[in-house]
């Protein structure tokens, strides 16, 4: 592939494991250098070792969504080193044990909300003033479709990705005017992840599609643009 994002910054949340993670290798591959953060230390240096492998660039960024000053220290940290973000990708999210409404853990219900909606929110506060500086930034936040159509014994975590969407619309309108910044909402799917398998311990995972391919779709959205506010589902 041509270095279609060649001089690119992109920051992608959740980037140790699973879509967050072959998102990273994607763009990194495509010329981005790339910010990886997640908790798993080891982890993101085994997705960065493959990135400098195939001669691409990124940096290591390991943070807690759940602190009360990760985020920001993080912003702090990349406004340091660069004077712009091109690319946010929120990849990173938990997911809660699956129960009925009157039966959600507290503990992980919280959690959720920690991770899914207050860290979204922390993410777009923290990081617009270095997306607008960018000639065009990009916010690609990943989603579920429990968010947009309830489903039994999913609320806990459907009602944190109904937020979630709510958050990214919403910025989506209040930066459309403004400057150059677009947003994009993707529901990947059923994709053959560490999330889903806990969901769908039964499920034969050759049956569903790799995050390799959601990866694919999030960068030719990348490259190939999209209109603020856009959403998808990748099938």
């Amino acid at each position: 592939m041509t270095k279609v994002l060649e001089g690119k910054l992109a920051l992608v949340t959740g980037a140790s494991k699973g879509i967050g993670a072959a998102t990273a290798l994607a763009l990194a591959e495509a010329g981005a250098h790339v910010v990886l953060t997640g908790r798993d230390v080891r982890a993101l240096e085994a997705i960065e070792d493959r990135i400098h492998e195939a001669g691409g660039a990124s940096t290591i960024a390991p943070v807690d969504l759940g602190e009360s000053d990760g985020i920001a220290r993080l912003a702090s940290a990349i406004a340091s080193r660069w004077d712009k973000l091109d690319i946010l990708v929120i990849s990173a999210a938990y997911l809660p044990a699956l129960t009925p409404v009157t039966q959600i853990d507290g503990k992980q219900f919280s959690q959720a909300v920690t991770t899914n909606l207050l860290a979204t929110q922390a993410l777009l506060a923290n990081f617009d003033p270095l997306l607008k500086r960018a000639e065009a930034g990009r916010v690609i936040g990943l989603t579920s479709s429990v968010g947009e159509n309830p489903r039994a014994y999913w609320s806990a975590y459907g009602a944190t990705k109904a937020a979630f969407d709510n958050l990214l619309a919403s910025y989506a309108q209040e930066v459309e005017k403004i400057g150059n910044v677009r947003v994009a909402t993707i529901d990947p799917g059923a994709t053959r992840t560490a999330m889903r398998a806990k969901a769908y311990p039964g499920e034969d995972p050759a049956t569903v599609k790799p995050p390799e391919d959601v990866a694919t779709r999030i960068l030719e959205l990348l490259v190939n643009d999209y209109p603020t506010g856009y959403r998808e589902r990748v099938e």
